[in-house]
């Protein structure tokens, strides 16, 4: 029973009218240190307001838990994230469980379900959607949200973290052009995501500050993965015309361009120059040394992983939307181009 004789009051009841998590009220009543002092004094008072009384017989909680939800997981820069979050996760005493949807409705669901049955004290969404149904049963269950690289557009009300990816996509092409390039192919990552359009963006952007006409023959798709950057960096050397240069929105397919061009007995950069996206430890070994765009991933995901707790403490956050600045690394990939471009 509450202090107003009506039915015992729950945890959760608790964390919904604190406007934090459940575990968070879970740490509150353990005792546990790692809790703003506003949040606590909020939730003891609700808990004394209410009566609120420990079952004895009740078994002392496990430590927090982060949930970290990919779409896939076979990427290195998925690595890089998870780096990110379990360094935060680990500082604050919290386990990070790992899962992937593959965007399957049936995955999904099966994800929701085991949610329940464990208490987390927040969910990252790493370059997925958060379509409103999951949303709405995430806030019943008064789980704080946030996204990386979200796709499409996300709520107003759910934090997103992402990187200058217009910015990143400009420097990269203005960096080819200030070489000398004219004809600059693009290999771009899935449209759904907005940091791929962006990139693409920033691509188009450069190009036409440079008064360079745009070829819509130079823009090929891609996924973010190597194959699709073979199979682009093929089609971009099969043109009457073909580049000098190839920016790909990811390493991974600039990977893949790289072997498009040697399967050509082509050489980087002395016949194409190559650039990618995201600075994964793979680029700095690659041969040649990758010129590329950096990404703060690691930092994306520390950030990530200190706002979903800041959610669950019932902490406000400075910006709903945020984006950390990207980086032009120059290596060995980028050259002037050869004085007759190859046929």
């Amino acid at each position: 029973m509450d202090a107003d004789g009506g039915r015992r009051v729950t945890i959760t009841a608790i964390a919904r009218e604190a406007g934090v998590s459940v575990p968070t009220v879970s740490r509150v009543l353990n005792g546990r240190s790692d809790v703003a002092p506003g949040t606590r004094e909020r939730v003891e008072e609700l808990l004394r307001h209410h009566g609120y009384r420990r079952r004895v017989t009740r078994a002392v909680r496990s430590p927090g838990l982060l949930d970290l939800v990919f779409n896939d997981l076979d990427s290195p820069w998925a690595v890089e994230i998870i780096r990110g979050v379990e360094d935060v996760g680990h500082g604050a005493g919290l386990g990070t469980v790992v899962s992937a949807i593959h965007r399957q409705p049936t995955a999904a669901r099966q994800w929701l379900q085991n949610l329940r049955a464990r208490a987390t004290d927040g969910v990252i969404f790493v370059t997925s959607h958060v379509d409103p149904p999951l949303y709405a049963q995430l806030r019943r269950l008064n789980v704080p949200v946030v996204v990386v690289d979200p796709a499409g557009v996300p709520a107003t009300d759910v934090p997103t973290i992402g990187a200058t990816n217009w910015a990143g996509g400009l420097a990269a092409t203005e960096h080819l052009l200030s070489l000398g390039h004219r004809r600059i192919g693009f290999v771009a990552g899935p449209t759904h995501l907005l940091c791929s359009r962006a990139r693409l963006d920033g691509y188009r952007a450069g190009l036409e500050a440079a008064g360079v006409p745009m070829d819509d023959r130079l823009i090929c798709p891609g996924d973010f993965y190597h194959a699709s950057g073979f199979a682009a960096g093929t089609a971009l050397l099969d043109l009457d015309a073909a580049p000098t240069a190839i920016f790909a929105a990811s390493d991974q397919m600039a990977f893949g361009v790289y072997e498009a061009i040697r399967q050509r007995g082509l050489r980087v950069p002395d016949d194409v120059s190559v650039v990618g996206f995201d600075d994964l430890p793979e680029a700095r070994w690659a041969s040649p040394p990758l010129t590329t765009v950096r990404q703060p991933l690691v930092e994306m995901g520390r950030l990530a992983a200190r706002t979903v707790l800041r959610l669950a403490q019932g902490e406000g956050i400075d910006s709903p939307r945020v984006e950390l600045a990207t980086e032009l690394v120059v290596r060995d990939s980028t050259a002037t181009p050869p004085a007759e471009a190859h046929t």
